[in-house]
Formats: C-alpha cells, sequence, structure tokens
C-alpha cells in the first residue's frame, strides 16, 4: 500500500513536471497567449470545411476597383470595407482565413486595385504589399487635353477626375517654370500638345498636379534638348514646333508620311502662304458638333472664325491643337526637302497622300 501511495505521488510529480513543460513551450510558443493559439487553431480547423468558399470569388465582373486601407484599418474594418465594395460576401470568413493564415498582421496601408474574380487568399495576400499597385494610362498621339481628361474620367483608378486635370491645363493656371521657358510657353496658355502620348505605370496616390508634371517631364525626356536648340536653329521655339507637329498628326495616318507633310507646311511657311489645314478647323470648333474632331464641310473654311483657323490666318496657329507624336515633332523640326506645296487623299482608300508642287497638279489628284 505504501508503495502504491508512493508510486501514484511519484507519476503526480512527473505529470506535473510534464504539464509544467509542455505549458512553458506553448507560453514561449504562443507569446504567452495560449487561448488565442486554441482559438486559432479552432478556426484553422472550421476552414478546413469551407475551401470551397475561400475558393469561389464574389462574380466575374473584371472590371478594377479602387480599394484604400488607410492607416491602422482592423482586419474586421477592411472585411466590411471589402464586402461593402462587392468584393467579397462574407466578411467573418476573411477575417478567420486572415488570422489563420497571418495575413492579419500583415496588412498594408495603402491603395489596391482589385475585382470581383479574386477570390479571398487571393485578395488577403494582395493587400499585404501595397508597392505593387499601380495605374495603367495610356495618352493617345493626336489627341486634345479634353480627350485626355475623358480618359481619366472613364478610368476609376484615379483619385481626382477629368475636370480638376483640365484645370491645371487649359490656361490660366500657373505651370512648373522651368518647362516654360524651356518649351517656351507663355504665361497663361493652355498644356495643349504637351501632354506626352505615352503609356504610364502611375503610382495610384498620385494627384491631378502630379500626373501634368508627370506628362511634362516625359515630354521633355523623350524630346530632348537637341530637338529644342534645333529648332531654334530656324527661329522657331519648341512650342512652335509642336503646334505644327500637332497639324502633321492629325492630317497623317501613316507615321512614315510624317516629314513628306511636313515639308508641305514648311514650305508654305517660308513663302508666307496660308497652311490652310483641315485639322485646325475641327479644332476651331470646340466639340460643339458633338465630337472634338467633327467633320467640316466647304463652307466651314471661312464660316469657322477661329483664330486656329488656318484657312483665315497666316502663319501657325496661336498654339498646338493635340499632342502630336515624337515622330511627328521630328518631323516638324527635320522636313524632307520637297518643292511640294499641297497634298491630298489618294483615291485607294489606303490613307497616304498624293503631293503636288502646284495647284494644277493638285487638282489633277483628285479622286
Amino acid at each position: 500500500m505504501k508503495r502504491a501511495i508512493q508510486g501514484f505521488f511519484l507519476g503526480f510529480i512527473v505529470f506535473t513536471f510534464s504539464l509544467a513543460v509542455v505549458g512553458g513551450f506553448l507560453f514561449i510558443v504562443t507569446g504567452g497567449d495560449i487561448v488565442n493559439m486554441a482559438r486559432t487553431a479552432y478556426i484553422s480547423l472550421s476552414l478546413a470545411g469551407r475551401q470551397g468558399e475561400l475558393d469561389t470569388p464574389f462574380g466575374t465582373n473584371e472590371e478594377v476597383t479602387r480599394f484604400e486601407i488607410p492607416l491602422g484599418t482592423s482586419t474586421i474594418a477592411i472585411s466590411e470595407a471589402l464586402v461593402s465594395a462587392n468584393l467579397i460576401t462574407d466578411a467573418e470568413l476573411f477575417v478567420d482565413y486572415a488570422r489563420v493564415q497571418g495575413f492579419d498582421r500583415r496588412f498594408e496601408a495603402g491603395v489596391y486595385f482589385l475585382n470581383q474574380t479574386q477570390t479571398i487568399p487571393e485578395i488577403a495576400l494582395i493587400l499585404t504589399d501595397s508597392s505593387k499597385s499601380f495605374i495603367p494610362f495610356r495618352t493617345l498621339e493626336g489627341s486634345r487635353i479634353e480627350e485626355v481628361a475623358n480618359l481619366i474620367d472613364g478610368n476609376n483608378l484615379f483619385s481626382f477626375t477629368g475636370d480638376e486635370f483640365l484645370a491645371l491645363v487649359n490656361g490660366g493656371t500657373p505651370i512648373p517654370a522651368e518647362f516654360a521657358e524651356w518649351a517656351g510657353i507663355p504665361a497663361g496658355v493652355s498644356l495643349e500638345g504637351f501632354m506626352f502620348p505615352d503609356t504610364y505605370q502611375l503610382p495610384p496616390s498620385i494627384t491631378a498636379e502630379e500626373l501634368r508634371d508627370t506628362l511634362l517631364e516625359t515630354f521633355r525626356e523623350r524630346v530632348g534638348d537637341r530637338l529644342r536648340d534645333d529648332a531654334a536653329l530656324d527661329g522657331y521655339t519648341i512650342r512652335d514646333m509642336v503646334s505644327l507637329a500637332s497639324i502633321i498628326e492629325r492630317e497623317a495616318v501613316h507615321a512614315d508620311e510624317h516629314p513628306l507633310i511636313s515639308s508641305v507646311y514648311r514650305n508654305r511657311l517660308d513663302i508666307d502662304m496660308l497652311l490652310q489645314a483641315d485639322p485646325t478647323v475641327q479644332y476651331g470648333i470646340q466639340g460643339l458638333r458633338g465630337s472634338w474632331w467633327p467633320r467640316i464641310t466647304r463652307a466651314d473654311y471661312r464660316g469657322i472664325d477661329s483664330p486656329y483657323n488656318t484657312y483665315l490666318y497666316n502663319g501657325l496657329p496661336p498654339g498646338p491643337i493635340a499632342s502630336p507624336s515624337l515622330s511627328a515633332i521630328r518631323a516638324a523640326i527635320y522636313p524632307a526637302e520637297s518643292s511640294y506645296f499641297y497634298f491630298r487623299a489618294k483615291c485607294d482608300r489606303s490613307n497616304y497622300h498624293n503631293f503636288a508642287a502646284t495647284y494644277d497638279e493638285h487638282q489633277q489628284n483628285g479622286c
């Protein structure tokens, strides 16, 4: 009997010691929060039966949604915001998954771009690294600044509107002084022509002013000082040449015609002859016919009384009428050598042109 009691106490001591060791180990591993570890283990078991829900996205709409996590936002608040944005269906399931996977300690404040086709695991992973978020943005050759503004409004990833952007580029607003001096832009005029057409990857936090400056900086980098200095040798500012290039851009469908079309206009400028460029008439209509580039009639050549109308006013228009490509800018500064003063579209619908030195030849090129 005595031995039995001693064995019992010895076993109890070993059991207690083992329990203490295990408890100490768990205390260290869990950082003192054994209850939280147990709860996480329970949630993990419950998630095993909900894998189908985790792998099922909210919907099939691939339209991107701008989703922002302010600094200090809790996982619960994030999950509720995701539900409100129609990106997930179950806030509690998102919280449980984030907790089990440790994402709830890794969510990062910032702006993200999500869509309904992404699952909860995919969204949770994305929300841990805001540095991978960017706004894709493409400005097109031959576009007016109003068309750039329309692109902004058609892209729901920006935090500002097209009108807010226009207010910064449409004249009357101070622009970076260094760029204005470099490009020969007078105070108070529009930045038409300088929204360099390119494909951009923009930070999600970008402002309207920062977008303007990005487009201007890209223009200066791509055009460079050499083209500006060579334009000056002929007595032109880079803004003058952008004005001409914008006409060339709107006239040509094929870039390989840029230098030859430029030669026609440069030849006309040399003898003080009207440029008579149809795109300048379109620009003068200012979108009043439901399009920024409407079809025009012969009556419009004289009927559109705008300083941009090169059928009425000599020389270059007051400023650019669109954003030209680098090819068109180079062609304006380095025109082909020719004796041509006229051009018109070929009759074969190729969108190429016939060129002529005399008006009689020009008439003969008609369809």
